[in-house]
């Protein structure tokens, strides 16, 4: 698949830009606000600062609305964010390092999308979703600059339309793979469905998909 394929169709099936257009500005900003915490500090922006920019509205209708969009995801019991795509503080099998904090991506797709996203120096630490062999990935900006392993990984999707929360759902089946051979047994039987991306490749797909999120 063409990337300007991929990007359509996950546009398609995860419209994140479109949804933050449609938003009031002050939502738009509170959106990008909460990236960027997660990006510099490791936790999202705090209530008192999301209140500012909320203005007279309430800060929590304004953060439902951004989760009623999946554009962030949010504490059940606080009703705060904990994540905000690509980027969360959920656990997941994808660790991401970066100016000196430890967070999650929220898939494969998404944690190659973190450096170039923010220009910054980041460190990926998983495992391949089939064998769990770790893989370890240093990137700084767009560029791959170390692979802990002798094997290529790949980037796998495995397609499919996302729940109301797609970091709990869809992003599950976007996955390292340990190597060629490993993303083909996994993709065996569903090829329409299971796109396999080289590393270089998924950088620029995931780029091209979360970048215009940062920009107003």
């Amino acid at each position: 698949m063409k990337l300007e394929d991929a990007l359509a169709r996950l546009n398609g099936q995860l419209p994140l830009k479109p949804r933050q257009q449609r938003l009031a500005p002050e939502l738009q900003t509170m959106h990008r606000s909460i990236l960027w915490s997660l990006a510099t500090t490791g936790k999202s922006a705090g209530r008192d600062e999301l209140q500012q920019i909320c203005g007279s509205r309430d800060v929590f209708a304004c953060l439902q609305e951004l989760g009623a969009n999946d554009l962030i995801v949010l504490d059940p019991q606080t009703g705060l964010p904990v994540g905000a795509y690509p980027l969360t503080i959920e656990s997941t099998p994808h660790r991401i390092s970066m100016n000196g904090q430890h967070l999650y991506a929220m898939c494969a797709l998404d944690a190659v999308s973190v450096a170039p996203l923010f220009q910054a120096d980041v460190r990926i630490d998983s495992t391949c979703h089939v064998s769990h062999t770790p893989i370890r990935i240093r990137m700084q900006s767009e560029n791959i600059i170390e692979q802990e392993s002798d094997m290529d990984a790949i980037v796998g999707i495995r397609w499919q339309m996302p729940g109301p929360v797609a970091a709990h759902s869809m992003c599950m089946q976007m996955v390292f793979l340990q190597d060629y051979d490993t993303a083909l047994a996994w993709q065996a039987g569903d090829e329409p469905e299971v796109t396999l991306f080289s590393l270089p490749d998924a950088v620029r797909f995931g780029e091209a998909f979360f970048l215009p999120l940062l920009q107003a």
